[in-house]
């Protein structure tokens, strides 16, 4: 099997709304001691939060630290209608943050450079870092913040900048190309604290076992639809549902429908366990 090539990588962007009255109630959202499921149709108007500093620009906010949950990150979906952005986008000065863009175009000065990012750009921005964002014709982007954990005699990670379709997707040994992981941050460099990648199903395509383990999870369906096994329950996921898993939560999925399933994943990497 091979990989999918460049014109079937689509990204799912909420469109906002709201459901008719004739709408059932009755959807997939789901809550539970280990995970959530956000469909997209969740993603209507009245649930779009505004923060301070920013203009002309609204957010869903997918994940949050909650006690007894998931605590390490947060993320959101950003719209920024035309010519807006911010100048302060981030006021804590100990978060990291990670931007992925599913649609139009955001340009982001860091360091006295611009760096423009087009739908499938990515871009790393260290704690501590000025930056400032806007989108003159319009953008939509999934930003993902978490606290840095500094370790003494390791250096904060830099910034970088990259496109998704220029970074080759990384096959998972025995599966012939149906399951590879585009990744983007290096997985050998350990001053990262956190890895966003983003991981390709061909259809048909399966992880064959419930993965158990440390790290946490938000996982957002830009493509596609699959099942997945969590914690012992079934779930039907589609383009633009999310999905929200706390520590040593069990998962697995397999792919399915006509095309590749593909989703953007958070975790939390490279750092002793947190002691009281």
């Amino acid at each position: 099997m091979t990989q999918p090539n460049a014109p079937a990588r689509r990204y799912f962007v909420p469109k906002g709304g709201l459901p008719p009255q004739s709408q059932l109630v009755t959807d997939r959202a789901m809550f539970t001691e280990a995970f959530a499921v956000i469909p997209r149709g969740v993603l209507s108007d009245i649930v779009t939060s505004a923060l301070p500093f920013w203009d002309k620009t609204r957010f869903w906010v997918l994940a949050r630290p909650l006690s007894g949950f998931a605590e390490t990150f947060s993320q959101y979906i950003v719209e920024i209608s035309p010519g807006g952005g911010s100048n302060r986008p981030e006021t804590d000065p100990n978060a990291e943050g990670a931007i992925f863009v599913v649609e139009g175009t955001v340009e982001i000065a860091l360091g006295g450079k611009t760096h423009s990012l087009t739908s499938g750009g990515f871009g790393y921005l260290p704690a501590g870092a000025t930056w400032l964002v806007n989108a003159p014709d319009g953008a939509v982007f999934h930003w993902v913040r978490k606290r840095y954990i500094a370790v003494d005699g390791l250096p904060a990670p830099d910034a970088f900048f990259a496109q998704e379709q220029d970074i080759a997707p990384t096959e998972m040994p025995g599966t012939n190309g149906g399951w590879a992981t585009t990744r983007f941050m290096d997985p050998t460099d350990l001053r990262h604290d956190m890895h966003v990648t983003i991981v390709t199903l061909m259809p048909g395509a399966v992880i064959p076992f419930d993965e158990t383990h440390v790290m946490e999870h938000g996982l957002y369906v830009l493509q596609g639809k699959g099942v997945y096994h969590l914690n012992q329950k079934w779930v039907e996921v589609e383009a633009g549902d999310f999905m929200w898993l706390r520590a040593f939560c069990p998962q697995a999925c397999y792919a399915g429908g006509p095309d590749p399933f593909r989703y953007l994943l958070y975790k939390d990497v490279n750092r002793h366990a947190a002691l009281p």
